[in-house]
């Protein structure tokens, strides 16, 4: 059995959805290549259901090859089939997407036995994701021995990465292994020097690389040794005006949700890493949390079942290896830098500046804006939405560091 991982469920990638839509019939060439050499018989495509325009492509493609007869072995005929998935992040861990493959719950299992040796239904199992399929024919198409000339000499060819975050050009980027962030970051993403904190890799379970390390070369090994890893390849950058320990936060909170759990270092530790990082955003935290932090994350890792778990704590371990000020600054001085925790921010509105247009007072949602008060902002009602910051034409309302009254 061949499987294709088409499940993508980091935030922000959309690499393997771009390929199934743009170039299908190069991914099941690749498989097609890849059922000859090793004698399989049934292919599968695991993709997203969210990726409709995909699999209607696939389909297509599908259908176009065994019309031809392109199916159809010297000894065998295959049967591919497109299973859509439901939206586990967790089933893209390749024994929790056999378990749904087999229409079981998407759980991983303990290895070995590893799905080469006993896969679906106990079959020898071999599965692969798009990226890898897709690159089949071109290695055949230039000869293995140019396909190596990219890259490094461990990482060789080519990767594509998802750039989203505050960059000037967002989108799909194809660079040959060996390059380095600032290139991909400033060259091609169009970042303003000086105006990036950041570069979150790997997805969700990914870690943060700080601005001035961006002169690493990309590479599996590299990136491993700076506490983040390859992942799909997204690739987050974050601004100057963006908080590490939210950042932290925000991807736990997504790897907590998404643990499917069936262990308890996934299923009770990320919980208990959220819990700690939410109360450092809204205030609340002691030094004893960032204690627990540095004390559970190895834990998680290590005692984990699946890649989820294993790497879930990577958001919160690499912002403490790089950012811990601002760790101290929240639970010491109840200070966020960049004025983004809402807990720790009042909106404030300069009368300088304001020209009474009233433009904030019809948006706040609560009414937290007195119009009548010299349009004083009342920050225990204010919900730090962010709308009348948006609609002020004078750039007047702003964030402030909270008032210690």
């Amino acid at each position: 059995v061949l499987i294709c991982n088409a499940d993508e469920g980091d935030p922000g990638a959309f690499m393997d959805r771009s390929m199934m839509e743009s170039v299908p019939y190069q991914v099941l060439e690749g498989m097609l290549i890849g059922a000859y050499a090793t004698g399989a018989t049934r292919l599968f495509i695991y993709c997203r259901a969210e990726y409709p325009l995909a699999i209607k492509h696939l389909k297509i493609a599908i259908a176009e090859i065994e019309k031809a007869g392109l199916h159809k072995m010297p000894d065998r005929t295959l049967e591919i089939v497109i299973k859509e998935g439901a939206g586990a992040f967790v089933c893209g861990e390749e024994t929790a997407m056999i378990h749904s493959l087999e229409g079981k719950r998407g759980t991983p299992r303990f290895r070995p036995p590893f799905p080469t040796d006993s896969g679906w239904n106990g079959l020898p199992t071999a599965i692969n994701n798009v990226e890898t399929y897709a690159n089949v024919p071109v290695v055949f198409q230039i000869g293995a021995d140019e396909f190596a000339k990219i890259g490094t000499e461990k990482s060789k060819g080519t990767k594509i990465f998802a750039l989203a975050g505050d960059v000037r050009t967002p989108g799909l980027v194809e660079v040959p292994m060996g390059v380095t962030l600032a290139q991909i970051v400033y060259d091609i993403g169009g970042a303003e020097p000086g105006s990036v904190k950041a570069v979150q890799t790997g997805g969700p379970s990914g870690g943060c690389i700080p601005a001035d390390l961006f002169d690493v070369k990309i590479d599996y090994d590299s990136l491993g040794k700076l506490g983040a890893i390859m992942g799909s390849g997204g690739l987050i950058v974050i601004g100057k005006n963006r908080c590490m320990v939210e950042t932290a936060r925000y991807f736990l909170n997504f790897t907590r949700r998404e643990s499917c759990g069936k262990c308890t270092f996934c299923r009770v530790g990320t919980t208990r890493m959220y819990e700690a990082l939410e109360r450092i955003t809204t205030g609340k935290g002691t030094m004893a949390d960032i204690d627990f932090l540095e004390d559970i994350a190895p834990k998680v890792k290590k005692g984990a079942l699946c890649g989820l778990g294993q790497t879930a704590p990577n958001p919160a371990l690499s912002t403490l290896r790089y950012f811990k000020h601002e760790y101290v600054a929240h639970v010491q001085d109840h200070y966020c830098e960049a004025l983004a925790c809402p807990a720790l921010v009042d909106i404030a509105i300069d009368a300088d500046k304001c020209i009474k247009c009233k433009l904030c007072v019809r948006t706040c949602p609560v009414g937290a804006i007195d119009p009548d008060n010299g349009f004083a902002v009342d920050n225990a009602k204010c919900t730090k939405c962010n709308s009348c910051i948006e609609v002020c034409p004078k750039k007047a309302v702003r964030r402030v560091r909270k008032s210690s009254k």
